[in-house]
């Protein structure tokens, strides 16, 4: 018999399928992206290049980068397309590979992940429950000399919480003072009710030890197509990113996928109005079946509910993210992604079932 493997992430509609069957109604919370689905422009744009599939990819994306450059506001030459932001994150860490690093605690597994695998001590700064994981002055201290890489995730995965953007301006100063590169992890920025207000893309200029990471994955809703970006002034330094990698990372399809997004401004604005309606509603129905909510700002809500429900729920057809693979959450902690009305209330109805 095979040995079976854990996964680390969401999203295993695969694994579901396989125990109770493809034709099975499943209604996926565990993954954090757009409930809209695909955008039509970006559909249309991935079976429109079939007949382009046949020879290699653009390496160095120069038609996605340039349009994601006028999108941002930033020079073409401070964008590197990768194979999701994950692939990006793995690139950093091994082009760079820092003798010691900082990460804070829960957040997005891939960061030690890669960072061990680069060789590098990682060290882990505990966020607060007590004060609902928001990361506060005290982090400061823990940027000290011989820390060569941090990672931020603004917001946080899996919190749904920001840091005060002042904070985040003496992280990155403090940074470029002990000789460290900050990376923040801004994949999940778009569902703030002000994502201009909170980015730190305006600072890539005066702060060449900055890297902001992106991704169309979740506010398009194109998980599978694999698409990420990264954002950074040095461009010394994303060259070596670049190289880290292999050397056709972004397919075809990916890259007019991402031409085609960029163009789907009022599916951006519907996304965004959904989530910023649902999120509340959502919130209100956990904690009315008597769950810990933390107040998210994201397309997902982390919750303490003492009752298991992986189970329960897959055999109602639905997939929960258990967060007990997080430093510093237990197997009581669930993430649910905000989804439509109808599939908000659908989840709800089978908590209901469940905790009696």
């Amino acid at each position: 018999m095979s040995k079976e493997i854990i996964l680390t992430h969401g999203g295993d509609w695969a694994g579901f399928a396989a125990r109770y069957g493809a034709e099975t109604p499943l209604l996926d919370c565990s993954a954090n992206v757009s409930p809209l689905g695909l955008p039509a422009g970006v559909a249309a744009a991935l079976s429109g290049c079939v007949t382009r599939c046949s020879r290699y990819p653009d390496p160095l994306c120069r038609a996605l980068s340039g349009a994601i450059g006028e999108a941002e506001g930033v020079p073409a030459g401070w964008v590197l397309c990768g194979n999701g932001a994950a692939d990006l994150i793995w690139r950093a860490a091994l082009a760079l590979k820092p003798a010691r690093a900082l990460v804070t605690a829960p957040t997005f597994a891939e960061y030690q992940a890669a960072l061990e695998a680069a060789g590098c001590r990682v060290e882990a700064f505990r966020l607060e429950e007590k004060k609902d994981f928001v990361l506060d002055e005290s982090f400061l201290d823990a940027l000290e000399p011989g820390v060569g890489m941090v990672f931020l995730c603004e917001p946080n995965n899996p919190t749904g919480r920001t840091s005060p953007r002042p904070l985040l301006e003496r992280i990155l100063a403090r940074c470029r003072a002990i000789g460290a590169v900050l990376v923040v992890d801004e994949c999940f920025g778009d569902f703030l009710e002000d994502p201009a207000a909170h980015t730190l893309k305006g600072c890539l200029g005066a702060y060449p030890n900055l890297v902001i990471l992106k991704a169309f994955t979740k506010i398009y809703g194109m998980a599978g197509v694999r698409l990420g970006y990264l954002l950074g002034s040095d461009e010394d330094l994303l060259d070596r990113l670049r190289r880290a990698g292999q050397p056709w990372a972004v397919s075809t399809p990916a890259q007019e996928a991402g031409l085609a997004a960029l163009k789907e401004t009022e599916y951006v604005r519907q996304v965004r109005a959904l989530i910023a309606q649902e999120r509340p509603v959502l919130a209100a129905g956990l904690r009315a079946l008597g769950c810990r909510v933390v107040e998210g700002e994201a397309n997902y809500l982390l919750f303490r509910c003492e009752t298991p429900l992986i189970e329960p729920l897959r055999q109602r057809g639905i997939l929960l993210r258990s967060c007990g693979n997080y430093e510093g959450l237990d197997d009581a902690w669930y993430r649910t992604a905000v989804r439509t009305g109808p599939e908000n209330a659908r989840l709800l109805g089978a908590l209901k079932e469940v905790l009696g």
